[in-house]
């Protein structure tokens, strides 16, 4: 993910944190907030100390943003949101991780609406 696509301040993650809504599931936790005039989405990942050492964390978070990735292009675009990764998430395969976020992220209505043909 390119920088642009990035929440990285402080400020920013506590704004999403105290303004936004959040969803969770058993693995993940969403909070987003939408932001008006914002050309594309924004995310953060924050994967804590209960969920590993340092090499599984970013092990979690490597999986995390390449589900992104592969979703881009039905995430909504005016939105700010934070994902905070749950200690289950250290046993799960890049495919589990995908469809836990695709869960978490329709409960949260990050995702665009796909229409059934």
């Amino acid at each position: 993910m390119k920088k642009s696509f990035r929440v990285k301040k402080e400020k920013e993650f506590q704004k999403v944190f105290h303004s936004g809504s959040s969803k969770a599931n058993r693995q993940f936790v969403v909070y987003v907030l939408a932001k008006e005039d914002q050309s594309h989405f924004r995310v953060g990942i924050s994967v804590g100390k209960k969920v590993g050492n340092a090499v599984m964390r970013n092990s979690v978070k490597r999986k995390i943003r390449q589900a992104l990735l592969e979703l881009k292009p039905t995430i909504q675009s005016e939105i700010d949101f934070i994902i905070i990764a749950r200690p289950p998430t250290v046993k799960l395969s890049t495919e589990e991780i995908k469809k836990s976020l695709i869960h978490v992220l329709k409960l949260a209505h990050v995702l665009y609406e796909q229409k059934q043909i």
